[in-house]
């Protein structure tokens, strides 16, 4: 790929560089960036491209009748086809073919026809499209410049339907329409006509019946409204933005229409799962909760008159609580076959003969399974990494630790074998993204795995804002960010130094999103504390990111600045300016990478721009790679590679040699 102020053919035209976004004069050279790459040059068992490269076959599907298997498959020009399978004939036929623009999901209408999304060079406008498993009679049911559309409801007894919503009456604000894949023909279902005060959840049956919409009012406050009986929709509860009540599904197994199961953290800390009339607003009865956990989501058995087949919460690592009989045997199958492994329902087939699994653990990149309910059997599909022994990769631990103020706070460490050796070896802190309502999780991770094979261990901790922990702890990291919220990764890094298994002073911060924000504010609020930092879609300035936000994110901009901050606000105005890296170069003095996708909708180019003129206009080196082809976060194969390989250079540069104590300017 071409970068900087160089020509970039991108879709097949010849874009000039005044034409691309940001400021192309500030991006490193296609040499500058293979000479960072070159530095990696270790003997090694594993290649960049080993955890990077497409899968050669991945997301598998049944089709409805299970006479069909789906499935993407990689070709040598790293496009991700998508292709449908025979199960009787072994017969199979390219269905949808990848060409410039990625495949970003897909999945069955019915048992003829597949619908897949696209949008154009990472700017997160979405078109849907359907196609016959033969490839033939594709059909764009979105075709609108400039609008999001996302998929929201497959009504399996209308083989003919789908619901989608979409921004395309006013761009802040989303309507439902119902679909029909094989015309193309639109019926909007509800008008979302008041912006001040927009829908931003609508509840669907079964058959496509809108029951309920949730409306943001004032900005911060949320209103429900439930079916009045008379083809309208009554008030049923009126809510603070943080209050969780939100229908999972609908009781069907009984003959009252209005009963549903609510996920809800009115009457509890942690999110549980309750039985609840929404016609009389009473709660019937409260059916699963953990006193550690938020519940993550449950399931039900259409063909067994919808009775619960499992709950599932995230703890350490993902748990299922089997309730049903039928799904107690799946269970039981699985740990008495794959013992210590994890396990993840896909996909059944309507008669729920054949479920769809996804089998991994911190060791294992996931393998796919065929589970035959009638036969008791479990028969491995398909093997995403063979190359990747299992007996190579490195161990993720869940550690345990609190904070410097009395938190109880978790996370994983990612230790390569040196270091369970007793050798204390490079740290990689990894920050996520989000921030609000994500965690890290245990499983394979492909980055902490790359890392652990240069001898580097990965620190993930779920700082205070994160979410599975409960509502107490989520809000403790509002007006955190960037402040406590950054106490607490360094309290994670202080807590595996403590512990004797990595290096106090070859400590590299790693991020993306939110997480890059955290490796600029790491290096201005504690410039002492890493030996280098790697910002990958990152904020650089809180007040400029809040400016430029997706125009369908501003109905919530007042519930992110109570997250962030108001710079309305005096005091908090001032905490901006203090926790906005662009304003605090002057402290930075350790080295930087920048990584930014051209076309990032959610984090302008602007603020990467921004950080790396300020720290040039004082004579820092500072490698920036751009792609004018991506957004937020780069999907296409070559330019993950190209990402990862430039920063394992920089790692080798600035961690593995004696350079670390050296300030970025020369």
């Amino acid at each position: 790929m071409i970068c900087g102020a160089a020509l970039l053919f991108l879709i097949g035209l010849t874009i000039k560089a005044q034409d691309l976004p940001g400021n192309p004069s500030l991006v490193s050279s296609d040499e500058e960036l293979k000479a960072l790459a070159a530095l990696d040059a270790g003997d090694y068992r594993y290649t960049v491209e080993d955890y990077f490269a497409n899968p050669k076959a991945i997301t598998f599907r049944f089709s409805p009748d299970g006479k069909y298997i789906s499935y993407r498959e990689s070709n040598e020009k790293g496009k991700r086809n998508i292709y449908v399978k025979n199960l009787s004939t072994g017969e199979a036929i390219m269905a949808i073919e990848e060409k410039d623009e990625l495949v970003r999901a897909y999945g069955w209408l019915n048992n003829e026809r597949l619908y897949f999304s696209m949008d154009k060079g990472g700017n997160e406008n979405y078109h849907i499209y359907a196609v016959d498993i033969d490839g033939k009679n594709q059909k764009d049911l979105t075709p609108f410049d400039g609008v999001r559309a996302q998929f929201t409801e497959l009504l399996r007894d209308d083989k003919d339907h789908i619901i989608v919503s979409m921004n395309k009456n006013n761009p802040q604000v989303f309507e439902p329409y119902k679909v029909n894949h094989q015309t193309g023909e639109l019926k909007q279902l509800y008008a979302n006509d008041d912006p001040n005060n927009p829908i931003f959840g609508y509840n669907f049956d079964k058959d496509g019946t809108l029951k309920s919409f949730t409306k943001i009012r004032d900005g911060v406050e949320q209103d429900i409204y439930y079916e009045d009986g008379n083809g309208g929709y009554k008030l049923l509860k009126s809510l603070n933005w943080k209050d969780n009540f939100v229908i999972a599904d609908f009781n069907y197994a009984t003959e009252y229409p209005h009963d549903a199961y609510v996920v809800s953290n009115l009457e509890s800390d942690k999110a549980e799962v309750l039985l609840y009339d929404l016609k009389e607003d009473r709660m019937i009865e409260r059916v699963f909760a953990n006193d550690q956990y938020d519940v993550q989501g449950m399931g039900l058995s259409r063909t067994r008159n919808y009775e619960i087949d499992y709950f599932s919460y995230e703890g350490e690592k993902s748990i299922v609580v089997p309730m049903s009989d039928a799904y107690k045997a799946l269970d039981a199958k699985m740990k008495e076959l794959l013992p210590g492994k994890q396990y993840q329902v896909l996909d059944a087939t309507e008669d729920e003969n054949l479920y769809m699994l996804y089998v991994s653990s911190d060791r294992i990149y996931g393998v796919y399974y065929a589970y035959n309910v009638a036969k008791d059997e479990l028969n491995e599909l398909y093997n995403t990494m063979p190359h990747l022994k299992e007996e190579d990769m490195a161990e993720m631990r869940p550690i345990t630790f609190k904070s410097r103020d009395g938190i109880m706070l978790h996370g994983y460490i990612t230790l390569p074998k040196a270091a369970l050796a007793g050798e204390k070896v490079p740290v990689v802190v990894n920050p996520h993204g989000g921030p609000q309502g994500i965690r890290d999780s245990w499983g394979f991770n492909p980055e902490a795995q790359l890392f652990a094979s240069r001898g580097y261990a990965t620190l993930q901790v779920n700082f205070r804002i994160s979410g599975g922990y409960g509502r107490e702890f989520l809000e403790s990291g509002f007006k955190q960010i960037g402040r406590k919220a950054m106490d607490d990764v360094e309290d994670g890094l202080q807590y595996v130094i403590d512990q004797g298994w990595v290096d106090p002073d070859k400590a590299a911060i790693y991020g993306g999103s939110h997480g890059g924000y955290a490796v600029l504010r790491g290096l201005t609020k504690t410039p002492d504390l890493y030996a280098c930092g790697v910002d990958y879609v990152g904020v650089s300035n809180i007040f400029t990111f809040m400016k430029t936000i997706p125009p369908y994110w501003k109905p919530y901009l007042k519930i992110i600045k109570e997250i962030w901050y108001d710079e309305d606000v005096a005091e908090e105005k001032s905490i901006m300016e203090e926790v906005s890296p662009v304003y605090n170069v002057d402290k930075i003095k350790k080295p930087l990478f920048v990584v930014q996708g051209a076309n990032d909708p959610r984090v302008n180019i602007d603020e990467s721009d921004q950080i790396v003129s300020a720290l040039r206009e004082k004579g820092f080196d500072v490698p920036y790679m751009v792609k004018y082809d991506e957004g937020h976060g780069f999907g296409k194969e070559e330019n993950r590679l190209e990402l990862y390989k430039a920063m394992m250079g920089f790692y080798a540069k600035h961690l593995d040699n004696a350079e670390i104590p050296k300030p970025l300017k020369d």
